[in-house]
């Protein structure tokens, strides 16, 4: 069973885009590269760089963290990079009980 990571980017316009992968470093590079499998937001707002990812485990749970850090407002992601969370740092702030 894989392990899922979530990441951030950052793009260019400053705003941070969050995703969630098997392999973050393929997934960067696709969005990086721009290639079709890359989010037409982060095609848009190229050039992207990794700012924060985070191994968390199953899917269905990085899927859950994904989505709570969609709904943060800025400053709260802009916490989550500058600290560099940890997994139990990130599931404190987003009041996740795995």
């Amino acid at each position: 069973m894989p392990n899922w990571s979530v990441y951030m980017l950052r793009c260019r316009n400053g705003a941070l885009y969050t995703g969630i992968c098997t392999d973050v470093s393929r997934r960067v590079s696709e969005h990086v590269a721009r290639r079709r499998k890359a989010a037409r937001y982060t095609r848009q707002f190229a050039p992207v760089r990794l700012v924060y990812d985070m191994m968390i485990g199953e899917r269905s749970l990085a899927l859950r963290v994904e989505k709570c850090i969609k709904r943060l407002p800025k400053r709260k992601k802009e916490l989550i990079v500058e600290q560099s969370l940890s997994a139990e740092g990130l599931f404190d702030l987003l009041k996740i009980y795995p």
